[in-house]
């Protein structure tokens, strides 16, 4: 599955508490080893559910720890059997793009 996530806090005060408690969820994606990518507005994180979910959870809880409220937004594309697809995807896309069919 591919899960597209991000996670602020809320009511921190400046932006750099907020790019502090943002930098601590990511380094939580990164040292998970699943593949992952991280772009402005969201980290995307590949994997089976149980994994995923348990690394967007700690992310969570680390922003959490620096913020009396927190905001999360969750997309997921859960595909059975299919690995890779943070890649894939991306690739058929450019292939159309390219005149491929």
């Amino acid at each position: 599955m591919l899960v597209a996530f991000s996670v602020a806090p809320s009511g921190a005060g400046d932006s750099d508490s907020v790019s502090a408690a943002v930098a601590e969820a990511v380094r939580i994606v990164r040292d998970s080893g699943l593949p992952h990518e991280t772009n402005a507005m969201f980290t995307t994180v590949e994997g089976e559910w149980e994994e995923v979910m348990d690394v967007v959870r700690r992310a969570t809880e680390a922003v959490s720890s620096r913020a009396p409220r927190t905001s999360l937004v969750i997309k997921a594309d859960i595909r059975p059997g299919h690995t890779d697809q943070l890649r894939e995807k991306v690739e058929r896309v450019e292939q159309r793009l390219e005149g491929g069919s």
